[in-house]
């Protein structure tokens, strides 16, 4: 009996210094747009996410809309597993072109160096539909 109670209490003293355990987050960010307006837009245009974390697309209006990373200032290895995250890529960096009202593109964060990764709508990205994912250590 004392055999198992040093085991359970080794056990709960191991598990202790693992640190805290955080629920994966889904953050939904919503692609807008108004054509007579000339206005298109993320909202929210800043998230903050970790590793594991879900970030949600979602077509609202003036489709057609892509979401696109840019690459300029990625260290190669956050380059490569931003890219590989992202399902359906067009090209480097690149999900897919979104032309349905409701249309969902979802990425899960891979691990990446903590920092600002920017992203913007490639049919939009003159009328500066941008946003700004930071990812924190």
């Amino acid at each position: 009996m004392t055999y198992r109670r040093s085991l359970v209490l080794a056990l709960a003293l191991a598990l202790s210094n693992v640190g805290p355990i955080t629920a994966q987050q889904v953050h939904q960010v919503e692609i807008e747009g108004n054509r007579d307006q000339g206005r298109f837009r993320f909202d929210p245009a800043r998230i903050t996410v970790a590793p594991g974390d879900i970030v949600r697309f979602v077509v609202r209006s003036g489709q057609p809309h892509s979401v696109v990373f840019d690459s300029t200032g990625l260290a190669p290895a956050d380059k490569s597993a931003l890219n590989d995250a992202l399902p359906e890529r067009m090209s480097l960096l690149s999900g897919p072109i979104l032309t349905e009202e409701g249309q969902v593109f979802e990425i899960k964060v891979p691990r990446l160096s903590p920092g600002t990764y920017r992203f913007y709508c490639l049919p939009h990205r003159a009328y500066r539909a941008e946003g700004v994912m930071v990812v924190e250590g």
